[in-house]
């Protein structure tokens, strides 16, 4: 809650993380020339974007899958909320292998989540509430129902079509083994071989996730042109932007050689093939890319976002995908995977800071989304949960919020194997890193299944609700002025009502043991104990806004966050 501010000496800043932009030849920033033309042309760098996974989030006609008018009828809960702006996750024609990350027709809407004239609607709605909405867009590879797929199976080797992706001759006196050791993302080979038209056992191609997913070729000039076309007929229909699926993936070696660690993509999850993952070339694309958003901006000022999923080792190398004319941000996905830690915090959020900001781009910061297990869970309580999401809204630049955290929703972790439908289950065998848990249909009310989520009466939700989610519903929360949903919604109010927050500086100061603290702008500190013990705050005052209960003034509790307004100098 928002308490009175007790005036407070403020500590000596002890260290600034800041770094001047490395411009261009013109010596003047793409999005400074768009904010000359527009107010909020500069938008992006400091929104906070709520991602929304469409299946999961609000069933209107009743099938137990979420779907674009129930998106409709719940943009007024997110305007209350604060944020700036949606993310949709794909909702395009799919055979939903991998929920819709196998996408049939870029340029479409699949029936389960309705029709081309809803996503007209939505984005009518978007605007008239000033929402930003941003489209999920897969680039790195398509369904194996894609008609250019079909065409490529259908036609012979070293044919144009199959020049579209990655098809190659296997090894052996046969060609039974594949054409390299690379392993995909998922379980599994990377490689699947195909039954040519006449039968015969025939050419193997590349899927860096799942045989139904095969890789698209992006060094076949057919590839960027399609893409082109997929960007602007989603821009003529009004949206703000894109995420981008798998970034740093577009682009493999030529060669296509054995990987020096096969193992390493089926053991991590993660993209560490350097043969396959963040080649060169990809920087070319986002640099075509962006100039199509710059076009449409120079047509009405509207700056559109280009977002990636560029998954690389280290913040400096993030930061090569976010220069002044690719990319304008890319997910910062280290505190997605930081243990509960100070230390760990300082150090990701100080590399994140003084990299990437020296690009001239703001940190994009994410905790939660549809891939990661829930901060609830991960970090193993409610209040640690809150913590961390308050500390994340104080930091410089952008943030997204995944559908569910500002309930705080636990991960559902015990799912029936029959249920699953997360292709890493069923192509490993193994519920380690699955992503159901994280992805169950919200709770908006009542005491039941499906609360709200779907009509009465209707279809069960294709994941199925735990009892616990009655403690969780958005009803409950909105009515609880002490629930997570009115911190969320009063830090985000404060991001707007305060200057030091959204872009800026951030300066570390010295702090007890396990306690992070730092000052933004000029007179805001905050402060995360992370120990499990009340520690001293760095003022004496009550704070702004804490995640929980501070009930001595000089004391930060256990697990908790607070913001302080210092007086002005």
């Amino acid at each position: 809650m928002i308490t009175s501010v007790v005036p407070a000496d403020p500590p000596r800043p002890a260290q600034a993380v800041e770094a001047p932009a490395v411009r261009p030849a013109d010596g003047v920033l793409p999005e400074e020339r768009a904010a000359a033309a527009a107010p909020d042309a500069l938008w992006w760098r400091d929104a906070v974007i709520y991602q929304v996974y469409v299946r999961s989030f609000q069933d209107s006609d009743g099938d137990g899958i979420g779907d674009l008018p129930g998106v409709r009828a719940r943009l007024p809960y997110l305007k209350r909320l604060g944020v700036d702006g949606v993310w949709l996750n794909p909702f395009y024609p799919s055979p939903q292998h991998d929920h819709g990350y196998d996408v049939a027709d870029y340029k479409g809407v699949d029936p389960m989540f309705g029709t081309l004239e809803d996503f007209d609607l939505l984005v009518e709605d978007c605007r008239k509430l000033g929402l930003r909405l941003v489209l999920d867009t897969v680039p790195n590879h398509c369904s194996a129902e894609h008609p250019w797929f079909l065409e490529a199976l259908a036609a012979a080797p070293g044919s144009a079509s199959r020049a579209r992706f990655h098809f190659a001759d296997g090894r052996g006196p046969d060609g039974g083994l594949p054409p390299n050791n690379w392993r995909a993302m998922f379980g599994g080979p990377a490689w699947s071989r195909i039954t040519e038209p006449d039968g015969a056992p025939g050419q193997w191609y590349l899927h860096m996730f799942t045989p139904e997913q095969p890789d698209l070729n992006w060094r076949n000039p057919e590839v960027p042109v399609e893409f082109e076309k997929v960007l602007r007929f989603w821009l003529d229909r009004g949206v703000d932007g894109f995420r981008i699926d798998v970034a740093a993936g577009l682009f493999k070696h030529p060669e296509l050689p054995d990987s020096p660690d096969p193992e390493a993509d089926e053991r991590t999850r993660d993209s560490v093939n350097p043969l396959a993952w963040n080649q060169p070339e990809v920087h070319e694309v986002w640099r075509s890319w962006r100039a199509i958003c710059e076009e449409y901006t120079a047509l009405d000022g509207r700056q559109r976002l280009l977002v990636g999923e560029a998954s690389v080792p280290t913040p400096a190398e993030q930061a090569m995908y976010v220069r002044g004319d690719e990319l304008h941000q890319a997910f910062f996905f280290h505190l997605l995977h930081a243990p509960w830690d100070s230390e760990h915090f300082h150090q990701v959020i100080d590399a994140a800071v003084r990299d990437i900001t020296a690009t001239g781009s703001t940190v994009t910061w994410v905790l939660n989304n549809h891939d990661q297990v829930r901060t609830t869970t991960r970090f193993g309580s409610p209040e640690r949960a809150r913590a961390a999401a308050l500390l994340m809204l104080s930091l410089p630049g952008a943030a997204y919020l995944y559908q569910g955290e500002e309930l705080g929703l636990p991960e559902v972790d015990d799912l029936p194997d029959e249920v699953i439908t997360d292709p890493i289950f069923h192509r490993t065998g193994n519920r380690k890193g699955i992503r159901d848990g994280c992805r169950v249909p919200l709770p908006w009310a009542g005491a039941r299944a499906p609360y709200g989520f779907s009509p009465e009466g209707s279809a069960p939700s294709w994941l199925p609700q735990p009892a616990s989610f009655a403690g969780h519903t958005a009803e409950r929360a909105v009515a609880d002025h002490a629930s997570p949903y009115h911190l969320y919604r009063e830090a985000l109010h404060l991001r707007r009502l305060l200057p030091q927050l959204g872009e800026g500086t951030l300066r570390w100061i010295e702090t007890p043991p396990n306690v992070l603290a730092f000052t933004r702008g000029d007179g805001l500190l905050v402060a995360t104990n992370f120990g499990t013990v009340a520690a001293p705050a760095p003022v004496t005052g009550q704070p702004l806004l804490s995640s929980g209960p501070c009930p001595a003034a000089g004391v930060l509790p256990p697990a908790t966050t607070a913001w302080w307004i210092l007086p002005r100098r």
